[in-house]
């Protein structure tokens, strides 16, 4: 299959342009830059020219894209190793957030414990949250309520504990005041290793922090698709929140997943959120590949990583706020794209996904950007670019904003000099997604455009996005250790070293 659809593409990497040879053609500056409302892409500085993106828009349409495409909008089960749709794209429709019963109990929730009705079990209101969750039950309402701590409606002290190492929660509960302290555990199956011994260490902690007649069910809140096993944990009923079975981890935000997002910001905030993303799923599924956002970051990934070698790739946010994003899109792409099999389950020849690394700018600028500059791997890179802040953050921004332009401009062009050690090659390609402004919607947007750029990267590789095997292997040999049954001697001696006592 490579040879018959990327025969063109491989002879066309021979030939490419460099950056400066694709500015200078008014045809490719033409069609480089792609805006959607308050939101443009700018993909000027690459090393590619008109005949190789029509080229890549052509490997497209000879994948499963367009198909693939149309099955996830019309629920069908496109996942097929784990037979089921992938729903994440219909739960943010409008129609959805405003019909669902299990929404709606969200939003109650969410309004009670703000408002103080809903207490602890001194009756005191709540002012810390935590929450209990890994992956992607974690991931996204972490990202999201951090990048957004300081929107005018944020309320509570927000926690967030994923490690079975005891410091994570040692740490968080030493922040936290045992009557004001609302936990939710959220685990899709309720069988999780890591959130289950948390969450029944923060239980014990209560027991021993509060009067003994405390009604420590009272401090807790369940999110998964298991209601029976929360139950039988002691969460109240109104107190636990299901969801799909179509909604992978990494897509779970948007489900009751986010219910610390809905409590933190309140649930209008959330509402903006889904509408953000919402407005670009319309995006994917509407324009043509030309003029398609994700799909274009998707060729463009795929251009490097697949066709060109690059190992790496770089998410640079010029915005300290969105600090998590980069870890954020280390499990949305390399979770989804870390495949070694097509969708029929052949052996693949090619190079899948890519490393995803990154930090905000300006600081990433003192961190590796020599190696970007003057090294010689090829490492493609994402700026990410707010126009609109803060009043009085004006003159930080546009700072900032200098930096960001200053930094696409070195990549890109360099700055050539007969001494080696000052010579800056340029030539090194990078994308810029320019957002009017920092809020809830703009953030929705920014998720579902790296969602989709994977969908659509998973269609060109012919693989299922939608699994996580290779996690699963490690959850269950970790659970054959926890029971003392090793594998492998060498194995084995290895963990006596680690637990000499047992």
């Amino acid at each position: 299959m490579r040879q018959r659809d990327w025969s063109t593409l491989e002879s066309l990497s021979r030939s490419r342009p460099s950056v400066a040879e694709a500015v200078a053609s008014d045809e490719w500056i033409a069609m480089s830059e792609v805006q959607v409302g308050d939101l443009t892409f700018n993909f000027n500085h690459h090393q590619i020219s008109p005949s190789i993106f029509k080229a890549l828009v052509q490997a497209l349409d000879d994948s499963p894209f367009n198909s693939l495409r149309q099955g996830m909008f019309e629920g069908q089960a496109i996942n097929l190793t784990e037979q089921r749709a992938v729903g994440h794209t219909r739960i943010r429709k409008k129609t959805f957030v405003s019909n669902d019963l299990t929404q709606q109990a969200l939003k109650r929730f969410s309004e009670s414990i703000r408002k103080g009705e809903r207490c602890g079990s001194s009756g005191r209101p709540f002012e810390h949250i935590v929450n209990i969750g890994i992956g992607g039950s974690d991931f996204g309402p972490r990202l999201l309520c951090d990048a957004l701590q300081d929107d005018p409606a944020a309320q509570f002290s927000m926690h967030f504990v994923a490690n079975i190492d005891g410091a994570d929660l040692a740490r968080t509960l030493a922040k936290c005041d045992p009557e004001t302290t609302l936990f939710i555990i959220v685990s899709k199956t309720f069988t999780t290793l890591e959130t289950l011994d948390n969450a029944s260490r923060a239980r014990t902690w209560l027991k021993s922090k509060l009067d003994p007649e405390a009604n420590i069910d009272a401090h807790f809140a369940a999110v998964t698709v298991a209601v029976d096993k929360s139950s039988q944990f002691g969460i109240p009923e109104d107190a636990t929140f299901g969801f799909s079975e179509d909604i992978g981890g990494r897509y779970s935000l948007w489900s009751s997943v986010g219910l610390a997002i809905s409590l933190h910001l309140g649930y209008a905030r959330f509402e903006r959120l889904l509408a953000g993303a919402e407005r670009i799923d319309r995006h994917f599924a509407d324009s043509p590949p030309e003029r398609n956002i994700p799909v274009i970051m998707a060729l463009l990934a795929f251009w490097y990583g697949t066709m060109l070698g690059a190992e790496t790739a770089a998410i640079i946010p010029y915005s300290q706020r969105l600090s998590l994003l980069p870890s954020f899109l280390q499990q949305l792409e390399m979770e989804s794209l870390g495949k070694s099999a097509s969708r029929e389950g052949e052996p693949l020849t090619y190079q899948t996904g890519t490393v995803i690394w990154g930090q905000p700018g300006t600081n990433a600028q003192h961190a590796f950007f020599q190696l970007l500059h003057q090294g010689r791997l090829l490492i493609p890179v994402d700026f990410i670019g707010f126009t609109e802040v803060e009043t009085d953050l004006s003159e930080q921004q546009r700072l900032l904003n200098q930096n960001l332009v200053a930094q696409m401009s070195a990549l890109a062009f360099g700055d050539h000099s007969s001494d080696q050690h000052r010579h800056y090659p340029g030539n090194r390609p990078s994308s810029a997604l320019i957002f009017s402004r920092y809020d809830a919607a703009s953030l929705g947007q920014l998720i579902a455009l790296y969602e989709h750029k994977v969908f659509t990267l998973a269609a060109l590789f012919n693989i299922n996005a939608f699994d996580q095997w290779g996690v699963e292997l490690g959850k269950r040999l970790a659970r054959n250790l926890s029971q003392g049954r090793a594998e492998q001697p060498s194995i084995q001696r290895i963990m006596e070293r680690l637990t000499p006592d047992q």
